[in-house]
């Protein structure tokens, strides 16, 4: 983009699964656009290391007052865990998977704590992981033609990387366990009457409901608002403490089960995932 610019240069970082900008118009703006189009910007390990290190780099520098996060293309904001890099390293393999949900708590904690305004920009659909960091953001303007899908309990997997905990804080109770047992597409509509988002926009007009935003936000007292973002996540923060770690563990160990080598496999094959079987070789 023609209008932006890094302090120390974006490819200093050597970034190769995001990008990572400072606005020159408005200098007091930074994206971080995960760049993975080709795969609906899914999450594996180095892109996690990557966000950590621009989000730390963002909450250190006093010129930038708010962070944008989004996607790359037009299909997608994020869709979670890269499953390809699951099946290739995780599966069969707790220590790696150990590994890669340390890299996830770690990009998630420094977003929720860049002590900073930050605003989800949704593109695209946003699935699983993808979710959970459009929950870590204070803020969510959406496309009205994108869809919002947690898909854990029918993957092999257990969205407690976010959603058990703030889910339920955001939407209700009744409708976090809508959302996580049935994995049905909210689409942005439904998703704003819920909560999941503050704006929904036609895609024309995304960027300019975003910049308009951020102009917002950027028009307030730093030291204020800073205090006022850590006042406001003392629930979301006791959720997450009091089970991120042992949710850590449990998916790990999680990777040996049947559940979860046949939900990633049956994804990566493009086949329904045989629950039946699963039942059955159960009991």
């Amino acid at each position: 983009m023609s209008d932006t610019i890094s302090a120390r240069d974006a490819a200093s970082f050597g970034f190769t699964r995001i990008h990572y900008e400072k606005h020159q118009r408005t200098r007091a703006r930074a994206t971080v656009t995960l760049n993975r189009p080709e795969v609906h910007n899914a999450l594996d390990y180095a892109a996690l290391n990557e966000m950590a290190a621009a989000f730390h780099d963002a909450s250190l520098d006093d010129s930038i007052a708010v962070l944008v996060l989004t996607g790359a293309g037009d299909k997608a904001f994020c869709t979670g865990a890269d499953l390809k890099e699951q099946h290739e390293q995780c599966v069969g393999h707790p220590q790696t998977y150990w590994k890669w949900m340390g890299a996830f708590i770690d990009a998630h904690d420094r977003l929720r704590n860049i002590g900073k305004p930050t605003v989800a920009r949704l593109n695209g659909i946003t699935v699983g992981g993808g979710n959970e960091f459009n929950m870590a953001c204070d803020l969510a303007i959406a496309a009205d033609d994108i869809y919002i899908r947690q898909v854990g309990t029918a993957r092999g997997s257990v969205p407690a990387g976010g959603a058990t905990q703030w889910l339920p804080l955001i939407v209700g109770d009744r409708r976090a366990r809508e959302i996580l047992m049935l994995c049905e597409e909210i689409p942005a509509a439904k998703a704003l009457d819920w909560g999941l988002l503050n704006q929904v926009v036609p895609r024309a007009q995304l960027d300019s409901a975003v910049d308009a935003m951020c102009e917002k936000l950027i028009h307030k007292l730093p030291g204020c608002i800073r205090y006022t973002k850590q006042q406001l996540n003392f629930w979301r923060d006791f959720s997450w403490s009091m089970t991120i770690g042992h949710a850590r563990d449990w998916l790990a160990i999680n990777n040996l089960t049947e559940e979860t080598k046949e939900g990633i496999a049956a994804f990566n094959e493009k086949r329904p995932i045989d629950y039946e079987g699963i039942r059955e070789r159960a009991s």
